[in-house]
């Protein structure tokens, strides 16, 4: 009897240990591959902030100097202007009714949010007590998904990416620009992502549009180039003012479970938010470039 008990111990035993065993080994391997994620992107976190519970869906920001930055969430028409110094919510700015509200950039006085369905919103003088807002429709659709919007100052234009499927084609992912002196979309990318570069080559997926997927757009004040983020397998893609992907970099996910906003100070000062997970914060990290 007490042989086969301490047979049967030890069977428990044996099977519990391989069990402990597959953990670490594979906790490991999620250790590994977020530090290598973290070796081989362009820059290192310096600081962070974590944000209030209503911005924990947090899906995108802009840079507002006086160390202020301007955030939208997925659901709520409202521009929040969160203080850095202050950590926390120092303004409100209510344009719309709840929506899916993904892009957002600044232009002097003026506010643009980018809705999923590709509805752009102007919030004109926008730190007034009551901003004027312009609604403009573009070609895109949900089916788009759009999420990226950034103020491109040398064509006095927004440009914005689809998420999911370009208008034209499944080889490339289009960049366009949405022109503020005739407030209308170019008919043509006026940049193309194309999923076949060797840059994306780590990278490729069986459907070739969810190669690269961005979710936030940025231009570094100085270089001009544009950093482009995608959330949903996290990565920071870096690309010329030509065109030229110069470098994709993967994201730890632990750090950015799924990062969709981005912007840079005047000085070249790089942020990254990133939306909370199940319990955790929505955040935003300053990074310095390597």
């Amino acid at each position: 009897m007490d042989k086969k008990l301490n047979i049967g111990t030890i069977k428990i035993l044996t099977v519990v240990g391989l069990l402990l065993g597959f953990v670490v080994i594979f906790l490991g391997f999620n250790d590994k591959g977020a530090d290598v994620a973290s070796k081989n992107t362009p820059f290192e976190i310096v600081q962070k902030w974590e944000l209030p519970p209503i911005l924990r869906e947090i899906s995108a920001i802009t840079w507002l100097g006086d160390d202020k930055i301007a955030a939208v969430q997925d659901e709520e028409g409202t521009i929040f202007i969160f203080d850095l110094k202050s950590n926390k919510i120092t303004d409100e700015v209510k344009f719309a009714g709840p929506g899916d509200y993904e892009g957002l950039t600044v232009h002097g006085k003026d506010a643009y949010v980018l809705r999923s369905d590709g509805t752009i919103f102007e919030v004109k003088n926008f730190k007034s007590k009551k901003p004027k807002v312009m609604v403009y429709n573009t070609p895109f659709s949900t089916k788009n998904n759009m999420e990226t919007l950034v103020f491109d100052e040398s064509r006095n234009s927004l440009l914005l990416a689809p998420k999911d499927r370009t208008m034209e084609a499944d080889d490339y992912k289009g960049i366009y620009a949405f022109s503020l002196d005739t407030k209308e979309l170019s008919e043509e990318p006026i940049l193309k992502i194309y999923f076949n570069d060797e840059m994306l080559k780590p990278f490729e997926h069986k459907q070739d549009y969810k190669t690269f997927r961005p979710s936030g757009m940025a231009i570094h004040p100085k270089t001009k180039d544009l950093y482009i983020l995608e959330g949903t397998r996290p990565k920071l893609l870096i690309m010329k003012s030509n065109g030229d992907i110069k470098g994709v970099f993967p994201l730890s996910r632990r750090q950015f479970p799924q990062p969709e906003g981005i912007t840079f100070s005047e000085e070249g000062v790089l942020y990254i938010s990133t939306e909370g997970k199940k319990n955790s914060y929505g955040m935003i990290y300053e990074a310095n470039l390597k």
